[in-house]
């Protein structure tokens, strides 16, 4: 199993006339895609600047990849790309300048800058508009363009507030792109989001936060990675009339029967290959076979109890 790349640890913190969060405890595992959940006015951005070092709990700890964010502030901004729910470009500036220039912000050095520049505009696909001034991109393009400047100095955690927000369909849909190929490049990422819809595509987990306080049972799995057991969806062609039983005879947990169409869970850890091949030494007829996914929805709605 993965160590864990983010740990907090009993964090509240408290503006001048209130507290935004209440004793906040988890942890993310590396290469997680975690999907920051809740109302607005949950405390999702707060976390979030603790998490990247801008603002200093309260009370309790926060360590990304080791480093506190208190004791080394610098060493966590050096791990982590963090892209705010507002953020600002330089207008005037081309692509390539403004790459360039968060680079070396970021202690790239003057040899290696031209090359990280390179390849975080192609990760965005801004490579045909590296000369192109960054006041002349489109919604979806100065968003791309703010994304790259935070992934320039390749950092092993990325934090977006609210990303997609003001983005056309197109344009979401290469954020999700984006985020599934950074993730597959072994990089952790948290989205924070009130809209379950735009965190579909690419969360594999999900932190519910509501008041300021971590809801439900903390971090779960949900969306586009596999839940806590391993759960199929699967059809069969005639089925026998004891079908149920015959699934629970073999282990399987019954999660739904609908005629003909089943979702099954196996212990955790069971392979694809495993449980179907059980299903066909029994002689049942399977027509289809596929990994059942857990919604945000349903994730979220489980958390809170609904």
């Amino acid at each position: 199993m993965s160590q864990p790349m983010i740990v907090a640890d009993g964090v509240v913190y408290d503006y001048p006339a209130s507290r935004a969060l209440h004793g906040v405890s988890f942890s993310v595992e590396a290469g997680t895609v975690l999907a920051l959940v809740g109302p607005n006015g949950a405390g999702k951005t707060t976390l979030m600047r603790c998490v990247a070092a801008l603002d200093a709990p309260t009370e309790g700890t926060i360590r990304v990849d080791g480093l506190d964010t208190q004791d080394d502030p610098r060493g966590v901004h050096a791990a982590i790309g963090y892209l705010p729910d507002f953020f600002g470009l330089y207008d005037e500036l081309s692509v390539r300048r403004a790459l360039t220039y968060a680079a070396r912000s970021r202690a790239v050095s003057v040899a290696d800058t031209p090359r990280a520049v390179e390849e975080a505009a192609a990760r965005v696909h801004l490579s045909d508009r590296l000369d192109a001034r960054a006041g002349e991109l489109s919604r979806g393009l100065r968003q791309r363009l703010a994304i790259a400047q935070t992934i320039v100095h390749r950092p092993r955690v990325l934090l977006l507030d609210e990303p997609a927000a003001g983005l056309d369909p197109e344009a979401r849909r290469s954020l999700s792109d984006l985020v599934v190929k950074l993730a597959g490049e072994g990089m952790t990422i948290v989205v924070s989001s009130h809209i379950l819809a735009e965190l579909e595509d690419y969360s594999t987990r999900m932190l519910m936060i509501r008041d300021g306080q971590v809801a439900g049972g903390g971090v779960v799995a949900a969306g586009a990675g596999q839940g806590p057991d391993a759960s199929f969806a699967v059809s069969f062609t005639k089925p026998p009339r004891d079908l149920r039983k015959r699934l629970t005879a073999l282990g399987l947990t019954v999660v739904r029967l609908d005629g003909a169409e089943a979702v099954i869970a196996a212990a955790p850890g069971t392979a694809d290959a495993e449980v179907l091949t059980s299903l066909v030494a029994a002689g049942l007829k399977v027509s289809a076979f596929q990994p059942a996914r857990r919604t945000l929805e349903a994730a979220y709605l489980s958390e809170a109890g609904q």
